[in-house]
């Protein structure tokens, strides 16, 4: 096996399909910048073309199918989207991670293709999904990821998270465009066949999707809590028991 490590460049380097990580070393040191020379995948982004690159991602129930267009297999679409990535300086990560045994670490990271999926696939979510479902996935994600950092992948609660993770992509089919300048992956459209946007009800115009005096009735029951608060914090206990319902009334002989 060959070994690049040298006493000048004592780093460990971990390579795969998904990304590119290097840690010790002068990173040890966390006050330490990292130096250009260890980055592989990846081009800096002040080195990155002036103008920027438009790519579109085509899923089907939340698999990438298609890249602007050609249908690519897992490994052919990693290969093409780490390419541009990293020709466009989009994925680096410096950061502090915290050990399965509790001690940190300091390390870089490349993952230019797998950035670009996942800024394209949490784009259409916000499409397809309800808020109350993408926003518990966003609770879950992070327990899904301490199972895989920590090796906990054969274990109940990954297939049961499995299971709702499949639930949530059911519908997650659609298009996104992104642009890629300078380290930058930006949502710039999306659209889906499920989507749970509807411009006549979103519109800012003249629309008869609701009565705008049912507004006032919604303001008022939403921010009860809030107001008995404030009632509370400006009448003070002795006087909050003193308005107390007495419900002794209600007491059955």
């Amino acid at each position: 096996m060959p070994v690049k490590a040298t006493r000048e460049k004592i780093y460990s380097h971990d390579r795969n399909l998904w990304h590119f990580s290097t840690e010790g070393g002068l990173l040890e040191d966390p006050w330490n910048e990292p130096p250009e020379n260890l980055y592989e995948l990846s081009v800096s982004p002040e080195r990155a073309p002036d103008q920027p690159v438009y790519v579109e991602i085509d899923f089907a129930e939340g698999y990438p199918k298609r890249v602007n267009g050609a249908a690519m297999g897992p490994v052919e679409m990693m290969a093409y989207l780490n390419k541009i990535g990293g020709e466009n300086g989009i994925g680096r990560v410096d950061l502090v991670e915290n050990r399965l045994v509790g001690m940190k670490s300091h390390g870089i990271y490349e993952t230019p293709g797998g950035t670009i999926l996942y800024t394209a696939h949490r784009e259409l979510e916000t499409l397809t999904l309800d808020r109350d479902t993408l926003h518990y996935k966003d609770i879950i994600a992070q327990r899904y990821a301490e199972l895989v950092y920590f090796g906990q992948w054969f274990t109940p609660l990954r297939e049961a998270l499995d299971a709702f993770v499949n639930i949530t992509q059911k519908r997650n089919t659609g298009t996104v465009r992104l642009k890629l300048y300078k380290g930058n992956v930006t949502p710039v459209a999306r659209k889906a066949p499920y989507g749970l946007y509807r411009e006549d009800y979103a519109s800012f115009g003249e629309e008869d999707v609701y009565n705008q005096k049912d507004a006032e009735g919604f303001i008022k029951l939403f921010g009860l809590p809030m107001k008995i608060r404030a009632l509370v914090d400006r009448d003070g206990a002795a006087r909050h028991d003193e308005l107390a319902p007495d419900y002794k009334r209600f007491k059955r002989d």
